[in-house]
């Protein structure tokens, strides 16, 4: 079964102009950084159809004249396919005014003969696009999405509240396709992981290559507060719920969060081909923060960290090296941990910012290198 690509145009493939938005004349025309080399290592390379799907609204009207979209639009098509980059179809929808046309995005009426095949795989297909309309239209096929979006009021853990529920959705704060190729290439690194013991249940999601999402449920608000500096300044999705006996105490919640977090990283990077591996030093204020981490394969950590309050929140300070502990130990990773400064919250709070960065540079990989990085051959 064929998996699909379907690529919006304008804002994706070639720059949008305000105000009309309207690529209409060749004086408007420019193609995004990258999209010939990078699309056509899509096209070479990996099994992908490609389809276009764009709204051109009211075109044949007065105002969008098609005498002069469609020299501008034969121009794209050619050029692209001048670098073997070939799509199989292009679906132009031109309602105007817009409305809820079912054959304009998000609506999926333009593409039923692909929902009405069994020739296509539409649940590992893609869609490419700019807009909240390209996240939606995914959803409506049933599979993911490549939002791409270089907003800095609509970015990371900003993402508005439409995002939420799009749980499928690859935001890339970008419109390189460089950064499209790679994520196409190396593929995603997630996992959904269970943890239950007589002493707490734990479920994680974590993403990998994630944007920074986060939602955090242990019962301890400053432990809360921490795990999220992890997928912020990672720039990992994470979700976790915990439900502990903290009736009894905290130990076995921080405890069995780091382990479950560990084995979650574990699952997710099984497979560390063109990964760095090796990551990182942060300050927070007075606090000097230095974690190094290495995904070897072999549990190790080494603990030069020390504070004076019994608690921070309603964290005792002693579980802090437990939980980085069960964390090396689940994940199966060496981790240095050294911190000096005079506020604990401050040498907290940058153990875990310095964590979560050292864990962004050790699992980025580069999608042109496929090597190991070990001369073992096997990590």
């Amino acid at each position: 079964m064929k998996r699909i690509l379907f690529i919006d145009r304008d804002g994706t493939l070639i720059r949008e102009v305000p105000p009309t938005y309207q690529v209409d004349c060749f004086e408007k025309l420019e193609f995004y950084p990258g999209v010939f080399e990078y699309l056509g290592r899509i096209a070479r390379e990996l099994d992908y159809e490609l389809v276009m799907v764009t709204n051109q609204d009211g075109l044949g009207n007065a105002l969008f004249p098609e005498e002069h979209f469609w020299p501008v639009h034969q121009f794209v098509i050619k050029a692209l396919e001048n670098e073997g980059i070939y799509f199989s179809a292009v679906h132009i929808d031109r309602t105007f005014p817009r409305d809820e046309a079912p054959t304009r995005k998000p609506g999926i009426g333009m593409l039923l003969s692909y929902l009405n095949s069994e020739a296509y795989d539409i649940g590992k297909s893609l869609v490419i696009g700019d807009r909240i309309t390209d996240v939606q239209l995914a959803k409506n096929l049933g599979c993911q999405a490549i939002w791409l979006n270089n907003d800095p009021h609509l970015g990371g853990a900003e993402i508005s509240d439409s995002m939420h529920d799009l749980e499928s959705t690859i935001f890339l704060e970008t419109r390189e396709w460089s950064r499209i190729y790679e994520t196409l290439k190396l593929g995603l690194r997630k996992v959904e992981h269970e943890r239950f013991t007589n002493e707490t249940n734990i479920r994680i999601e974590l993403n990998a290559d994630g944007s920074g999402k986060s939602r955090i449920h242990t019962g301890l608000g400053f432990f809360d507060h921490m795990l999220e500096q992890i997928a912020r300044h990672g720039r990992i999705d994470l979700q976790i719920d915990v439900k502990g006996d903290l009736h009894i105490d905290e130990h076995h919640t921080i405890e069995d969060t780091g382990i479950a977090l560990g084995e979650a990283f574990s699952k997710a990077l099984a497979d560390k081909r063109g990964m760095e591996r090796y990551g990182f030093a942060l300050p927070m204020d007075e606090a000097d923060a230095k974690v190094l981490i290495d995904f070897g394969g072999r549990p190790w950590i080494v603990w030069d960290a020390s504070f004076k309050r019994e608690k921070v929140g309603e964290m005792p300070t002693e579980m802090f090296f437990h939980f980085f502990k069960s964390f090396s130990d689940a994940a199966r990773c060496n981790l240095h941990v050294q911190c000096e400064g005079e506020n604990d919250h401050h040498k907290i709070e940058a153990i875990f910012k310095a964590f979560a960065r050292g864990i962004r540079m050790a699992i980025r990989r580069d999608p042109m290198s496929n090597y190991l990085p070990s001369t073992k051959g096997v990590l």
